[in-house]
């Protein structure tokens, strides 16, 4: 179900700030419009909920973020929103979903891998979040690559209305690069579009494979720790290239077979 929006955050019409048409800009657009499309692809978004944002390249004061009643599916580069963390919007057409203005602007402001901000209700991800307990098993090799880098939300508080319960995100978060939010979903932060985007597609397929294993209803078959920690850290040494690499396979699926996300 879609979130009520804030009477504080203002409808705007198109609007155009030549500032904030940088080639790193335009750039910038496209990584996060093609995150939207393949994330739609995947089933990662949830109608018109969720919310994928990220910070403008030379003004870490705004984030690019999606518009309010748009399914992932139909997100374009041009139609994504500049907002300033008041809620403003300085570029773009609608205004963004008040929960995503509240949750993904105090993190930008709070966190400081926040550079890019993914919050889905991906159901595998999401169904570990609705159990008691640690939310992965570190049982698998994928999970692997989460190892050390989770927090856990006990606490849920209903719809993020306000800068308050953003704050308390932000906080239950720390440095961590996931969070599970009890009874809700998850967020990805990382420094760079690419890392955000990879770690999320992981997430959810480490979650998926936790779930299924699961579902034998025989015991799983945790790594010992010290091994675990030994893969994360094989892991991090190409990570950053991986994602790059990941991302550009992805646009250069949908510029063969939804070219207009470049619109």
């Amino acid at each position: 179900m879609a979130h009520a929006l804030s009477p504080a955050l203002p409808a705007a019409g198109l609007l155009r700030n030549s500032a904030l048409d940088s080639p790193e800009i335009r750039q910038a657009r496209v990584d996060l419009a093609a995150c939207f499309r393949m994330a739609a692809r995947l089933g990662l978004q949830e109608g018109i909920c969720n919310h994928l944002s990220v910070l403008v390249p030379g003004r870490p004061d705004l984030m690019l973020v999606n518009p309010y009643g748009w399914a992932f599916g139909e997100i374009t580069a041009s139609r994504l929103l500049i907002c300033d963390f008041e809620g403003q919007v300085l570029a773009g057409e609608g205004m963004p979903e008040a929960t995503a203005f509240f949750i993904h602007a105090r993190l930008h402001m709070r966190h400081p891998r926040a550079v890019a901000a993914f919050h889905t209700h991906m159901p595998n991800a999401t169904a570990l979040s609705m159990l008691e307990g640690p939310p992965l098993v570190w049982a698998g090799q994928t999970a692997l690559k989460f190892y050390g880098r989770t927090a856990v939300d006990e606490d849920y508080n209903g719809l993020a209305l306000d800068t308050d319960e953003g704050d308390r995100i932000a906080a239950a978060m720390g440095d961590a690069d996931i969070g599970f939010l009890k009874n809700h979903g998850v967020m990805v932060v990382g420094p760079s579009i690419a890392e955000a985007w990879d770690d999320l597609y992981y997430l959810e397929r480490a979650a998926e494979v936790q779930r299924l294993a699961l579902a034998t209803g025989r015991p799983l078959k945790p790594v010992p720790p010290e091994v675990a920690r030994r893969t994360y850290e094989q892991m991090r040494a190409g990570d950053a290239e991986s994602a790059r690499l990941h991302l550009e396979s992805v646009k250069r699926i949908l510029a063969r077979e939804e070219p207009d996300y470049l619109d």
